[in-house]
């Protein structure tokens, strides 16, 4: 007869964080049989499918969500047990397990991670970078403890956590240097209608095209990359435009020049992610204001030079 193990709780874990067995088991130090073995067991043992394999790895069920949540908490409180038990042998490290979307890799969180590191030098801090749905996978399943993450228009809503706005990220058009916009202080979507589009997809549900949606007209797509350096490349060349958002404008240097989009539209909101049911502790409070106190415009003069 099986029953639930704390090994198989963590494998549940990994692979609801990561989205494929492969990826847990490498996380783990496990093979993939390794791993299908421990789910197969779980699912034994619940009496219920807990995955669904997709093209793209697993994704829960509506009985692996659930399982997935009294997973989080068994580990989260086993985790806590061991921090009480090392405290009273004198033995604490206090840590923060943070995740972010790459944009907000660029300096928010590194500026945020440094002014942490002064106010709480005792605070082991790791991070996780990746895409904002994977972010929410991660906290969902007890592997994080904050999450900063982009715009959830698109995405399901999310009761078991707490999530709240931090700024306005505004988007911003890339032009070359020599492009008759590189000297505007702004523009809006019409001066754009004709102009060639470099994107990251032809999708257009994708949340950061790399072109503008109109109801008057459509973007000219010249050319899809999905990596950044190469849409910004073939910018600085002058075979066409992109819309980058403001929390990247640091990392693209003095290649293209970035203007902004006078419309209310061009903004992407940037938010705080933490489990609902979850104490604040310390760190993770000092964390957040920390994050709020940077949170400020997006000055006009940072366009790139």
């Amino acid at each position: 007869m099986t029953e639930f193990t704390l090994i198989g709780l963590r494998v549940l874990r990994e692979v609801t964080a990561r989205g494929s067995f492969s990826a847990a088991g490498a996380a783990l130090g496990y093979t993939q049989s390794a791993i299908s073995r421990h789910v197969a067991a779980l699912e034994q043992h619940a009496d219920a499918k807990l995955f669904i394999r997709t093209n793209r790895g697993v994704r829960l069920t509506d009985d692996g969500v659930v399982m997935s949540r009294h997973a989080a908490t068994i580990l989260q409180r086993l985790d806590t047990a061991e921090r009480d038990m090392a405290a009273r042998r004198g033995k604490t490290t206090r840590r923060l397990r943070v995740g972010a979307f790459s944009s907000a890799m660029v300096s928010l969180v590194p500026d945020a991670l440094r002014r942490m590191r002064d106010v709480a030098p005792d605070v082991r801090v790791t991070l996780s970078e990746g895409a904002s749905r994977i972010q929410l996978q991660r906290l969902r399943s007890g592997t994080l403890d904050l999450a900063i993450v982009a715009d959830l228009s698109r995405t399901p809503e999310y009761p078991d956590l707490q999530i709240d706005r931090l700024l306005d990220d505004p988007l911003l058009v890339a032009v070359a240097r020599t492009h008759w916009l590189a000297s505007a202080r702004g523009v809006t979507p019409d001066d754009l209608a004709d102009e060639a589009w470099i994107v990251g997809s032809s999708d257009r549900s994708d949340g950061l095209l790399g072109a503008w949606d109109s109801a008057t007209w459509a973007p000219r797509i010249a050319f899809t990359a999905k990596d950044w350096n190469a849409k910004i490349g073939l910018v600085a060349a002058g075979l066409g435009i992109t819309v980058v958002p403001g929390l990247s404008a640091a990392s693209f240097g003095d290649r293209i020049r970035l203007v902004r989009i006078n419309d209310d539209r061009a903004a992407r909101a940037v938010l705080l992610a933490r489990p609902a049911s979850a104490t604040t502790t310390a760190p993770s409070h000092q964390l957040v204001t920390i994050l709020r106190d940077q949170a400020r415009p997006w000055p006009d003069d940072r366009r790139s030079a």
